[in-house]
């Protein structure tokens, strides 16, 4: 399993963002192997991260490929003042159950 988790600094999101956004985040639960999603966001720096998560690493590059991917990337300095992708392999999940989680399956 892999995660890809988006850091950003968001600046001024308009229509076009709220659409493009949408398209990928419907894009990616329709890929086979796309496991999930958390958000998080730091009230002290206002930074956002969004962990996304994937079963094989075919499943990610189908994402990071598609073309509404790419022109959101092409355009980010519109909508963020930075960001900062980190994509990791899962070692290791685990926990009580007492919480929802994509990989708690």
């Amino acid at each position: 399993m892999y995660t890809s988790t988006f850091t950003f600094a968001k600046s001024e999101f308009d229509d076009e963002f709220h659409a493009l956004d949408n398209v990928i985040a419907r894009l990616a639960e329709s890929i086979p192997g796309y496991l999930g999603e958390e958000s998080w966001e730091n009230p002290e720096t206002g930074l956002i991260s969004n962990v996304y998560y994937w079963k094989t690493m075919e499943a990610l590059q189908e994402l990071i490929g598609h073309p509404a991917h790419i022109a959101a990337k092409q355009r980010q300095a519109r909508w963020l003042k930075g960001y900062q992708v980190v994509i990791a392999q899962v070692v290791r999940c685990y926990g009580d159950g007492g919480i929802s989680h994509p990989l708690a399956n």
